[in-house]
């Protein structure tokens, strides 16, 4: 509803309880089905062989940048690119975040392609315990006692997944480090996601592009050899990632913070089913015993973020009941209140990152 500028409440539009009911709910759709096609993305990958990792990657790379390209000619926002390009500095950092979710997006191709699909899941679980790692290290942020717990039972986790493995898990590890430098490089970059893509992809675009023709040359290339069917699943991999992010970005808009904080679970809850499930991957005791730490952490790091998002909140309604009424803040419009820069990708609230390129 929106606030009135007097003292006495103005009447409610009939509709206006209905229409923020139905954003409600158009949102929390959009980000299920974000996170969800993130999730079920595995399923995707093996029909793009006989094309190695490299190839799909490539394609992945030239056909985003087509998709994502048309959708900003749909929406006519190409005013950023101008100012993006006047300014070296961001465009280093795009340039870094580039090279960061190429080595995370090849990693996960090739990891799904080779029965890797639950150690693969397991990095995006960590993503948030590293990300606050990171936090910490490089940018000398302070954690609460429950976030120090999270962070220790998920190196705890480590350790007995080392040991189940007969080795570190260097695809999870590999693949949770460059996410989460890629978000702490997004960060400082500022762009909406649809716009990020645009440049990162545009970054990728010439060397994608020259592999592909490379490939061609050297007579290697499926695109053209594996038949049409083949040829239209590998341009599909521009709308495999560009559809998520567009429905990330109308729930963003839509939901609170914490609503997405907890739908990202989504994403590596289906990874780690289809591993088990689907690919039938194996999960001795040692595994289950690492990813129930790994869980474990998780809990503790939502159960603190919720907990200080309510302290917060009373707080700031404690606040704004003691102020005269003039003086009163005007409460911000829903739409307002989250942007697809601010809402969290791989973490909870508390270390929120902008999740464009997810696996």
């Amino acid at each position: 509803m929106k606030p009135s500028s007097s003292t006495t409440s103005a009447p409610t539009a009939p509709g206006e309880p209905a229409e923020g009911a139905l954003s409600s709910r158009a949102g929390l759709f959009n980000g299920i089905a974000a996170y969800s096609m993130w999730g079920l993305v595995p399923l995707f990958w093996p029909l793009l062989m006989p094309a190695g990792a490299m190839e799909i990657l490539a394609h992945r790379m030239a056909w985003s940048l087509v998709v994502v390209g048309g959708v900003l000619l749909v929406l006519r926002r190409w005013g950023w690119a101008g100012e993006l390009i006047r300014q070296p500095r961001r465009l280093a950092l795009v340039t870094v975040a580039a090279a960061v979710i190429t080595v995370n997006w090849g990693l996960y191709i090739w990891s799904v392609n080779n029965n890797h699909v639950v150690e693969a899941s397991l990095g995006y679980f960590i993503n948030p315990l590293v990300t606050i790692a990171m936090g910490v290290l490089l940018l000398k942020e302070r954690l609460r006692p429950v976030q120090w717990a999270a962070v220790g039972t998920g190196l705890a986790a480590v350790l007995v997944l080392a040991f189940g493995y007969g080795q570190p898990p260097w695809i999870s590890l590999a693949l949770a480090f460059s996410f989460a430098t890629y978000g702490l490089v997004k960060k400082k970059v500022n762009l909406g996601g649809v716009e990020s893509l645009a440049a990162e992809t545009a970054i990728q675009f010439l060397p994608a592009l020259g592999f592909l023709l490379w490939l061609g040359a050297r007579g290697e290339s499926t695109f053209t050899a594996e038949g049409g069917g083949h040829a239209v699943l590998l341009a599909l991999t521009g709308v495999v990632t560009a559809v998520p992010l567009v429905c990330f970005g109308a729930a963003a808009i839509r939901v609170p913070l914490s609503t997405l904080g907890l739908l990202q679970y989504l994403a590596p809850v289906f990874q780690f089913a289809l591993g088990v499930l689907y690919f039938k991957e194996a999960m001795p005791p040692e595994r289950w015993a690492g990813f129930g730490l790994v869980w474990l952490a998780l809990t503790l790091l939502t159960w603190d973020a919720l907990r200080t998002a309510r302290a917060n909140r009373a707080r700031a309604a404690e606040l704004a009941a003691q102020l005269p009424k003039a003086q009163a803040p005007a409460p911000t419009p829903p739409a307002a209140s989250a942007s697809v820069e601010e809402a969290p990708g791989p973490e909870i609230v508390a270390v929120a990152e902008d999740p464009a390129p997810r696996p």
